[in-house]
């Protein structure tokens, strides 16, 4: 016998999207990637060129945050049965990904750059980076609200931080250039943004990637969930335990518990099901409120195939 409970109000599920945040830091991510690449045009900077690379970069991430946002909210069907929940884990994964290569990049050229600098119009370029940090800061503050809802969110947060901490790089660059004459700041100050952005995007990577692998949830320890499942009464043993995360919020959880067999006779099995399902609801770091529990008798353990765990 199986059943999973009856609950579908799940924490954190893909409900909350945030399209309007994403959408109005995307309009204003575009509108600093105009003004920047002018910029770099302008005044030969590597650092306002690069900054300008990252915020396209950033601009085609939130992009992909919208329209994952928007999947998100398509229903269930009998085809994709968690409807487009993934979908945010998907977009924070490219998007990491993304983010990762372009801050190599910058630390190649940057490297490069250290031993053929070139002449930098600095006065021009505090004035883009200026504009640049303005519009960043104003997509931080719409993004805030929701950055840590779900991985979506927090990637498409990343994508502003990282281009906010690139236009204060490039402004400290061209003060630099301004006052020493050290053309090499741009340089230096390229590889910064490389290296500010690198850990950051390499954990969120990380996450996503572990949930893709059908990982068990963070948080999460199975070998405690096994101990409390057997300490309940008439329990046998219990495998085929398995736990992983469709999306942010959203964990789930089978297993095959055998039970006495006296428990399918006597009408205990529902509320035995009420409290395995409270058992894991309610006992962990993280709570699963979709499980689904197969109840067997010992002696079907040899109608099964495969091996148990």
């Amino acid at each position: 016998m199986s059943g999973h409970n009856h609950s579908h109000s799940h924490a954190g599920a893909p409900g909350e999207s945030h399209q309007g945040r994403i959408a109005v830091a995307l309009g204003i991510t575009v509108a600093v990637f105009i003004f920047q690449i002018i910029g770099s045009l302008l005044t030969g900077s590597l650092a306002l060129l690069f900054d300008s690379a990252h915020v396209l970069t950033d601009a085609g991430g939130l992009a992909m945050a919208l329209l994952a946002a928007r999947l998100m909210t398509r229903p269930a069907t009998s085809k994709r049965t968690w409807g487009f929940a993934r979908a945010e884990v998907l977009a924070a994964t490219a998007q990491a990904a993304v983010l990762l290569a372009v801050g190599l990049v910058v630390l190649v050229e940057g490297i490069q750059r250290l031993f053929n600098p070139a002449e930098i119009a600095s006065n021009e370029m505090i004035v883009f980076g200026a504009i640049g940090l303005l519009g960043n800061i104003v997509s931080m503050f719409v993004l805030m609200g929701g950055r840590n809802n779900n991985f979506n969110m927090r990637a498409a947060f990343l994508e502003v931080l990282n281009d906010a901490l690139g236009s204060v790089a490039v402004i400290i660059a061209a003060i630099i250039i301004s006052t020493t004459g050290w053309m090499q700041a741009d340089a230096v100050v390229a590889m910064l943004i490389g290296v500010l952005i690198l850990p950051r995007t390499v954990k969120l990577l990380l996450q996503t990637i572990s949930v893709l692998l059908e990982s068990t949830p963070s948080g999460l320890d199975l070998d405690k969930v096994r101990v409390h499942i057997l300490e309940l009464e008439h329990v046998i043993s219990v495998h085929d335990l398995h736990a992983s995360q469709i999306a942010t919020g959203l964990p789930i959880l089978s297993a095959h518990v055998v039970v006495d067999d006296g428990c399918f006779h006597d009408g205990h099995v529902p509320q035995l099901l009420d409290a395995l399902q409270h058992c894991v609801a309610g006992h962990f770091e993280v709570s699963v409120e979709h499980s689904t529990f197969q109840l067997e008798t010992a002696a079907h353990a040899d109608h099964e195939h495969g091996a148990h765990h």
